[in-house]
């Protein structure tokens, strides 16, 4: 559903099961200030300690793992374009502005992931990969894992070059199936469908897997937009993390 700022998933929030997620919009990113690499602090509405990590982003395909308790002293100043972790109390999170965010959450092995898509992170299979660290690294199963694939640039609007669709050729045995109106060299690119695609071979249950269908460039009111704009003016903030275990 919808809110003012932030977009929640109701698969991800069952009461037996239920996770700290949202897809932020303009209006939520407007009132962050999250500094890329440092864990930021904060309260929940019960007055517990919480922490918010993001990272820089580098289009490729390496998870962040992050399975202790964060302090304010740390510092992670690598790039990654996936977060994982299995501390309650931890928002990981990625910021996109046309890119696909995705959300994982297991809710057995109570671990969750939060993921950066662009078409070269979504080619080299970034989603398929994390969902493969869920289950080498914590024990997960694939068809147990919860998805959301949230809003980013949509199949209406993102027209892809030439190079581009070489690389998808190249990297997607069914890449004709994920792509539209192609001529002249161009076409547009439904990387929502090519996410939904890839996690489903990996073993995920379609019925788990859920989708945000807004486009980031159709709506200016609601999201940035890198392709409508131009530049960079801001970026959405997309987050998930298990909650406090109550004592």
């Amino acid at each position: 559903m919808t809110s003012t700022s932030v977009i929640t998933v109701p698969a991800f929030s069952d009461v037996e099961n239920q996770t700290r997620h949202f897809f932020g919009t303009r209006q939520h990113a407007a009132g962050l200030d999250l500094e890329l690499g440092v864990p930021r602090r904060g309260v929940t509405a019960a007055g517990a300690k919480s922490w918010t990590l993001t990272v820089k982003q580098v289009h490729g395909t390496d998870a962040l793992v992050v399975d202790r308790a964060l302090a304010s002293t740390d510092r992670f100043a690598g790039g990654w374009d996936a977060l994982v972790t299995d501390q309650p109390g931890i928002m990981v999170a990625v910021r996109t502005a046309d890119c696909v965010p995705i959300l994982m959450h297991d809710p057995k092995r109570r671990v969750v992931a939060a993921i950066h898509a662009g078409w070269r992170g979504a080619v080299a299979g970034i989603v398929p990969k994390t969902l493969a660290l869920l289950e080498s690294r914590f024990g997960s199963r694939p068809d147990q894992v919860r998805i959301s694939i949230g809003p980013s640039a949509g199949v209406c609007c993102y027209e892809v070059d030439e190079p581009v669709l070489n690389s998808l050729c190249q990297g997607v045995p069914y890449w004709e199936t994920v792509i539209r109106s192609r001529r002249n060299g161009r076409a547009h690119l439904d990387l929502k469908a090519l996410i939904r695609k890839q996690v489903q071979e990996h073993g995920a249950t379609p019925q788990r897997v859920t989708t945000v269908n807004l486009c980031t460039i159709c709506h200016d009111d609601l999201f940035f937009s890198y392709r409508r704009e131009g530049k960079v003016n801001g970026t959405m903030v997309n987050a998930i993390g298990l909650p406090l275990r109550r004592r």
